[in-house]
């Protein structure tokens, strides 16, 4: 996992998580507004607001992304 700046052409969708710097916190996004330079996000229960450039967006190397696990089931209900 890495983190990068967020550029002029870059955009934040809701939903998604960031790096906070300061707190050097994952947050997650809830308005991204390119217009007054700011973003609200949520951590830890309370709403942060504040510049875009205070936040980093989290790349995840493709073969580095969650699989799902598969676990054995028990053989009579055949699920698994």
């Amino acid at each position: 996992m890495e983190f990068y700046e967020i550029d002029k052409e870059d955009k934040v969708s809701p939903g998604e998580y960031v790096l906070y710097e300061p707190t050097q916190e994952v947050v997650l996004c809830g308005v991204f507004s390119r217009d007054r330079d700011e973003i609200k996000a949520l951590s830890s229960g309370r709403l942060i607001e504040d510049r875009i450039n205070n936040f980093k967006k989290i790349r995840v190397p493709g073969n580095k992304k969650y699989q799902r696990k598969y676990t054995a089931s028990c053989g009579s209900c055949k699920k698994i």
